[in-house]
């Protein structure tokens, strides 16, 4: 009751210090006496460890605080087991807050704890866990979580996130608990054993099977990479002493900085795509051949070595290369050396060593004031005076920084990216295989699952019981291999082909050969004759000029083809016109009259489309201040000359020929002028 009465003090407090609504408040305290009678068995289970009869000798004191542990861990290694679904509103999630120095960072920020709270999960909240990124203890009250004061978060939470491995006074207290944190099993031997020891289930953030397309969604490796790699760029910027880009002044001409960024992972892009948006010539090496084309895209150039090897290991990770390799490797580094301002180092090997990179000869080379900045410092770093969260500057200058915390000094957003890989990994386990949602559930058929569960119930699964995750392999080609053929098979399949297109050209011409004979059967004057002449000589040379055009040149071309329609409506025109005083009707009555009246219309038709189409392609050019163009005023002329056309041929005013003449003279002036 004591604790309950302290909580409603304490949601009180925070919500009328920050300005949030009573509504809020009272809901959290809600949330809060519900979480703590689920767990109020729990506490006194744990409280009988210490109750003991004051007549027993001290072996039989600790005889008895033994059984009652084991006894409490019998129970509670149970609450969640392999296979057992438990509905969300049953677990409770507790966001512990960082202990290790200088880690700004939290697990779950205010959006991530409303995403699961929403989902059903109750969160509590370790008081003071998100100041240092930014999130005081009343934007997560304000989101529905409780804060909880000491090590009361311990007793309700069954499931705990954090960022960093957990420290010798936090692992005691995860016994039989679930624990979601970056731990590093091969590195932290001993805490691994430990945890597995103490029932503790431990999920790995580190071990996320890299290479599962979903499993991007869960991966802090990458979301804190991506910002190591920026924020490397950053801290380079603020100990070099030249701008970064280049600058041509009268006071003078400042150099743009020449940057090399050693591996191409998450983490180097990220560094590449930073330093060239500041100005500077990027350049970058990687091992694995795959990486050119994202280097390249950025607009750095890709170093390569004269050697043919393939540098890329499994779950995405570069793997060791040949001494022969690294020979040719260090020749090309010592020359890149002499030359760049800035190295960035990113090359690390999961569970091993870094490699060294930058040696002892390389950073003598160097200019002084040019930096080094080691994203591998962690792990022993890859530059070879590299010390653990310091800056180094060797004899000539070079300044050398070793951070280890770089993700963390940009807390906000890299607390956000990472909550919500963790929110997005709880949020999977159970629903991704059963399909039910509301329930948590560890099943190792899901891949992400059974790669990132390290231990489980006392049983360390890492890594002997751990199948690494291979992607599926590519589905089988269905090409059939095809023999090569002898000189007479080839010399056959070719005259085959050269058959096939003389008889669909034969066929062609056999049907053009019964219009012709029809045609000449039909016609009733010679000149029909010649004007047929004419139009095939004038179909074959429109073929050869738009068919030999390349695609590329169409829409230009459109232009060309206008001019050409327009040349054709005039002829169109003149045949319209020609011996028309012998008819008085609109509807032609000969041959030439048809062909004319078949080329005015289809002229107009091309006429029409092209500029309609050139007219909009033209308009996507065209700047708001460029003046309006008033093409419609061109109707009016063109108007009176069919109006004209019109009245002679309906009313017989006039000669119908000599009008239709004198529309053809007017029609190219019109469509030069349009």
């Amino acid at each position: 009751m004591k604790i309950q009465i302290a909580l409603a003090v304490w949601i009180s407090t925070v919500s009328s210090s920050h300005g949030f609504s009573s509504s809020s408040a009272a809901f959290s305290l809600k949330a809060g006496q519900q979480t703590l009678a689920k767990n109020q068995h729990r506490r006194r289970l744990q409280s009988l460890l210490y109750s003991v009869a004051p007549e027993k000798d001290s072996s039989s004191l600790e005889e008895d605080k033994k059984k009652g542990i084991e006894a409490a861990f019998h129970e509670s290694s149970n609450r969640i087991a392999l296979g057992q679904a438990i509905p969300y509103g049953d677990l409770t999630i507790g966001v512990l807050k960082e202990d290790y120095e200088g880690e700004n960072r939290v697990s779950q920020t205010p959006d991530s704890v409303r995403a699961l709270i929403k989902a059903g999960f109750t969160v509590v909240v370790e008081a003071g866990a998100g100041e240092k990124a930014g999130f005081v203890d009343g934007t997560y009250v304000e989101a529905g979580a409780i804060v909880l004061q000491g090590d009361q978060i311990f007793d309700d939470a069954d499931i705990f996130t954090r960022i960093r491995p957990p420290s010798e006074e936090v692992v005691p207290r995860l016994a039989s608990k679930t624990l979601v944190s970056m731990v590093q099993p091969a590195i932290h031997s001993e805490l691994y054993e430990t945890l597995t020891a103490q029932n503790t289930n431990v999920f790995a953030l580190d071990c996320v099977p890299r290479m599962l397309s979903r499993g991007q969604a869960f991966d802090t490796l990458s979301s804190q990479a991506n910002i190591a790699g920026y924020r490397s760029i950053i801290e380079a910027a603020e100990h070099f002493p030249r701008f970064f880009a280049g600058q041509m002044t009268a006071a003078g001409k400042v150099p743009p900085a020449k940057v090399l960024v050693l591996g191409a992972g998450v983490a180097g892009l990220a560094a590449i795509q930073t330093a060239k948006n500041m100005g500077a010539i990027v350049r970058a090496f990687d091992v694995r051949p795959v990486c050119k084309e994202q280097v390249e895209s950025m607009g750095a150039t890709f170093l390569e070595v004269n050697i043919d090897e393939d540098g890329s290991g499994t779950g995405g990770y570069a793997k060791e290369m040949s001494d022969d390799y690294k020979k040719a490797q260090a020749e090309l580094m010592l020359e890149q050396a002499k030359d760049v301002d800035i190295i960035v180092t990113t090359a690390l090997i999961p569970g091993r060593k870094a490699p060294v990179l930058v040696n002892e000869e390389m950073l003598l080379v160097m200019k002084s004031g040019s930096v080094c900045v080691d994203l591998a410092a962690a792990n022993g770093g890859n530059v070879a005076q590299t010390e653990p969260n310091e800056i180094v500057t060797t004899r000539n200058g070079v300044k050398i920084i070793g951070y280890t915390d770089l993700p963390s000094r940009l807390p906000t957003t890299a607390s956000n990216l990472f909550a919500n890989n963790v929110a997005k990994f709880i949020l999977s386990i159970g629903p991704q295989t059963t399909k039910t949602k509301g329930e948590f559930m560890i099943d190792l058929d899901d891949d992400a699952v059974q790669n990132m569960l390290i231990a489980q119930n006392g049983q360390a699964r890492w890594p002997d019981e751990i199948t690494p995750f291979q992607p599926p392999p590519p589905p089988p080609s269905s090409k059939v291999e095809e023999t090569p053929l002898s000189e007479e098979e080839l010399l056959a399949l070719a005259n085959e082909q050269q058959k096939e297109v003389f008889t669909r050209n034969a066929g062609f011409a056999s049907m053009a050969a019964i219009l012709l004979v029809a045609f000449g059967l039909t016609a009733d004057s010679p000149e029909s004759v010649n004007l047929l002449s004419t139009f095939a000589l004038a179909g074959l040379a429109g073929y050869q000029v738009v068919w030999g055009v390349a695609p590329a040149l169409h829409s230009p071309l459109m232009a060309v083809t206008n001019a050409i329609s327009g040349m054709t409506a005039v002829g169109g025109m003149l045949l319209l016109g020609h011996a028309s005083g012998d008819s008085t009707s609109l509807i032609p009555n000969s041959p030439a009259h048809w062909m004319g009246a078949m080329a005015t219309a289809l002229s107009f038709v091309n006429i029409a489309g092209g500029f309609l189409v050139s007219g909009k392609m033209l308009d996507l050019f065209r700047r708001p201040t460029d003046p309006k163009d008033y093409f419609e005023l061109y109707a009016l002329p063109a108007g009176i000359v069919l109006a004209g056309l019109g009245v002679a041929g309906a009313t017989g005013v006039g000669d119908l020929e000599s009008m239709a003449g004198s529309a053809a003279v007017g029609s190219p002036p019109c469509f030069l002028s349009w």
